[in-house]
């Protein structure tokens, strides 16, 4: 079980790092990995589970966070409609942007960064992707393609950014012109 321990902080090396490709098929090493970040952000938004670790709650986890240089990732987040985007992500690819910039209104988080941060991190509203997701009928990770847009993208290309050694606290602006924010306050930590 990961715990915030096992979270490196910004300033390690392996984070400013661009990770390396899965190798395919998945070992059982790397799958071990992959489910124990997905277990992270589901463990952190449980108030039961979260007290009893110490957990930060958090929506998404990418494998360089644990000091694992790999292209991999997990997310766990609903949409404003309350559908769940919970996946497994190896060797994504983002294949198209949306044109429009916009931005979470009140900043992201990092479970990587601890201290304030001022300013707004710039996404494309939708993005398509191709990756190999875990698929719990087939239990293996199969390639597939898919599109997301709002909250969902962002938290994609948070992860994402974090395969590429990019934090987003790299990214930060006061301003953006023609941004728009996607909600009220509310703040990710990934």
């Amino acid at each position: 079980m990961i715990l915030m321990k096992d979270i490196i902080r910004e300033g390690h090396p392996t984070l400013t790092t661009v990770a390396k490709p899965v190798k395919m098929p998945v070992s059982d090493l790397d799958r071990k990995t992959a489910f124990s970040l997905l277990q992270y952000v589901i463990n952190s938004q449980d108030d039961e589970i979260s007290a009893k670790y110490g957990l930060r709650p958090g929506v998404g986890l990418a494998a360089p966070q644990i000091n694992v240089s790999k292209r991999m990732f997990a997310m766990h987040v609903h949409d404003m409609d309350g559908t769940l985007y919970s996946m497994i992500v190896v060797n994504p690819k983002i294949t198209s942007k949306s044109p429009e910039i916009v931005f979470l209104n009140g900043g992201e988080g990092c479970l990587s960064v601890d201290r304030e941060t001022e300013g707004i991190t710039p996404r494309h509203k939708s993005i398509s992707y191709e990756c190999y997701v875990y698929d719990l009928q087939q239990n293996d990770f199969v390639l597939r393609k898919g599109s997301l847009s709002g909250y969902p993208a962002t938290v994609f290309q948070h992860e994402y950014d974090h395969l590429d050694g990019i934090m987003y606290t790299t990214k930060l602006y006061v301003d953006i012109p023609g941004a728009k924010p996607l909600f009220d306050e509310l703040e990710i930590e990934t």
